[in-house]
């Protein structure tokens, strides 16, 4: 019997009563199970809980930051599984993404580039494809999602969220409607053609806070709140708010409570009461037990307020860079124009200097009594540069003579080993090099690298080979590992980031022009391959630092001679920052130089500072070195002046009695020793 002759059959009353037991009966009457959420019921999802830290752990790549007057997480590294969850953990029911939600997130971006977007987060599956993700360009928001024809996206125009403020934003989606509530202002709206999909598959995926499984597109600000919230608009639960910017749903714990600072009184308070005592000590935990507790940390002479998640500074003395004072004057045989500071184990500190002159050759020097004072000399020739390393227990010197040690003879540079039965550096090895500029040692996977930077040949070429040379256990001797083409290279620099292993050169000159491109090389499948071309201006030094979760090169430009211009030395030295987006090193900051031939990086408490070796401004060598301070935002600022003649580089170091600053002369026969005062 079809339908229409069944409802002939019962007639109207007949089916009015099925609809009614139907109606009261519900789901029981067709034998089927009550409807529930794919969720475990429909309360907000703290998606950013479940990646933080739990009961003190840490996190590789996460951390808690205070700015602005709110805590934020920031992810410090690349993505990686720590810093997501399977979604089977949310969906518990069923496998469907919700139909229609609303998402709220709190975050605070200072800045990002043109034409680059970070990911808040997203739903990736195992083999990469994504699912739906949520990300921001410098002034659109993104909803991404997998429709049923492919990729879709969601687009709000015109939001500006990394300004350096903090934003709470609202997303919420429903049928064809899709709104953007930002700081609990005017709500945008935008009407789809389609619906979100309500079969959206979360099947063995999982879901990534602050990236989407990959490099690209990883998030770079603070992240304080992070929650869905499936089947409605969480709006009205938020909004109106007395501070819209930092409106709350659901703040994970650690992220939540701050001290309060009463109008007028610098000095933080806790927000209860509570007895409070001083502990003192050079170190202590700092959990729920002793929140709200002090401790006066007996080393850094700091008073610190535990706040249940990490102790917050409220009085502390730090060490600050005051001024700069004459030391010592270092009378030398010759011209120097490289320092090597160095310590040698159960012998102290020393340092060897490449003097010019071939008789006596270099000295190196030891610290006694506060002062360095004459230890050995070395046969060199013409030496430019020492390179301190050590291989296992054996501590070596490597020399870069830019002529033979014999009249007519090839170059050879030296390496040196220091002999614990002598006391001093005896000869090791001898290596066949071409007027080398530099040495760079390093250590990949636990074996040994030294790394020459050739410079030209005899007959004047400068576009030879440089060489990577690999410590060979057995034969315990440097053998070549790898040569790399470069054009009058004069510095190398080993750095790593994460698990990646870097090297870049200083290309200076190629026969023709100094506006050349240097090359940083990256560590792939035991060798090293281009990474990275920057055009530079007679590059003479790299300097790689890291400040923060920051990381920058520095190169010093020497001298610009292309297209048959006028020589010019007083040029810019540039400071270059990697870009977590492009993964790229990106300009960063432009410092006018005078044939700048080193950088120097180093910490005086928490104060980062660069020194460069200004040697020539195209009339005098008599110039001032400069040293810069790190402010942040504003780059590097000069602090102070350093008089200095030819100078051909720098070295930080300290000892007991304080900090100091070394530098070379490579026009006279003097070499200056700096105390750094601090206050």
């Amino acid at each position: 019997m079809d339908r229409r002759r069944a409802c002939e059959v019962m007639g109207p009353q007949g089916l009015m009563l099925s609809l009614t037991l139907l109606l009261f009966l519900g789901d029981a009457a067709l034998g089927a199970a009550p409807w529930r959420p794919c969720t475990a019921d429909l309360l907000p999802l703290d998606f950013l809980s479940r990646v933080l830290p739990q009961g003190g752990r840490p996190v590789k790549g996460v951390r808690l930051v205070q700015d602005g007057g709110a805590r934020g997480v920031q992810f410090s590294s690349g993505p990686q599984r720590a810093l997501s969850f399977p979604s089977s953990q949310i969906f518990v029911n069923c496998q469907h993404f919700p139909a229609e939600f609303s998402v709220v997130v709190t975050m605070k971006v200072d800045r990002i580039a043109p034409k680059t977007s970070e990911y808040i987060f997203a739903m990736v599956r195992e083999d990469g494809n994504l699912l739906l993700g949520l990300k921001f360009s410098k002034e659109r928001l993104h909803l991404l999602y997998q429709g049923s024809e492919g990729r879709e996206r969601l687009t709000f125009r015109r939001v500006q969220l990394a300004n350096g403020h903090w934003h709470t934003l609202v997303l919420a989606l429903s049928g064809h409607h899709a709104t953007l509530t930002v700081d609990c202002g005017l709500p945008l709206e935008l009407v789809q053609k389609k619906s979100f999909p309500a079969d959206l598959n979360t099947g063995g995926s999982r879901i990534y806070v602050g990236n989407r499984k990959r490099w690209k597109g990883v998030f770079s600000g603070l992240l304080r709140q992070l929650v869905l919230i499936p089947g409605s608009d969480a709006t009205p639960r938020i909004c109106p708010s007395s501070n819209p910017r930092l409106a709350e749903l659901a703040v994970p714990a650690v992220l939540g409570q701050l001290p309060v600072v009463p109008p007028g009184n610098d000095v933080l308070l806790p927000p209860y009461e509570s007895e409070v005592r001083v502990t003192l000590g050079s170190h202590l935990s700092c959990t729920g037990t002793e929140k709200g507790q002090l401790w006066f940390d007996t080393l850094k002479r700091g008073l610190f307020l535990c706040d249940g998640a990490s102790w917050l500074p409220m009085l502390q003395e730090r060490e600050r860079l005051d001024y700069v004072d004459d030391h010592q004057d270092i009378f030398t045989s010759s011209e120097t124009y490289d320092i090597e500071v160095f310590q040698v184990p159960s012998m102290g500190l020393f340092a060897a200097m490449a003097h010019h002159s071939s008789r006596p050759g270099s000295g190196i020097y030891r610290w006694t009594d506060g002062r360095f004072q004459l230890y050995q000399n070395i046969s060199t020739c013409e030496a430019v540069a020492w390179k301190h390393f050590i291989v296992g227990r054996k501590v070596f010197l490597a020399v870069s003579n830019s002529k033979g040690l014999v009249e007519g003879a090839p170059e050879v540079s030296v390496i040196y080993k220091w002999s614990f039965k002598k006391l001093k550096f005896v000869r090791y090895q001898t290596l066949e090099t071409y007027s080398a500029r530099d040495w760079e040692a390093f250590q990949i996977n636990n074996e040994s690298f030294l790394a020459v930077a050739n410079h030209r040949k005899a007959d004047g070429n400068h576009n030879i080979n440089s060489v990577i040379y690999k410590w060979n256990p057995g034969t315990k001797a440097f053998e070549v590992n790898q040569t790399l083409l470069t054009s009058g290279a004069y510095d190398w620099e080993f750095f790593t980031i994460g698990p990646y292993h870097f090297l870049a050169v200083a290309n200076a000159f190629d026969g023709l022009s100094t506006y050349i491109d240097s090359t940083i090389y990256i560590w792939l499948r035991g060798t090293f391959q281009p990474f990275q071309t920057i055009r530079t201006l007679g590059a003479t030094d790299w300097e790689m630092f890291r400040i923060g979760d920051r990381y920058f090169l520095a190169v010093a430009n020497g001298h610009m001679l292309y297209d048959r211009r006028p020589s010019l030395y007083a040029i810019n030295s540039t400071i270059y920052e990697l870009d977590m987006v492009t993964q790229m090193f990106i300009t960063f900051q432009n410092i006018g130089t005078y044939s700048a031939v080193d950088w120097e990086f180093f910490t005086i408490g928490d104060e980062k500072f660069l020194v460069v070796a200004n040697s020539y401004d195209g009339t005098t060598y008599s110039l001032n070195s400069v040293i810069y301070r790190w402010q942040g935002y504003e780059g590097f600022i000069p602090v102070h002046r350093l008089p200095t003649i030819g100078c051909s580089d720098w070295e930080f170091f300290s000892s007991s009695e304080g900090s100091y600053l070394i530098y070379s002369s490579a026009r006279q026969p003097l070499s200056k020793v700096f105390k750094l005062k601090t206050n």
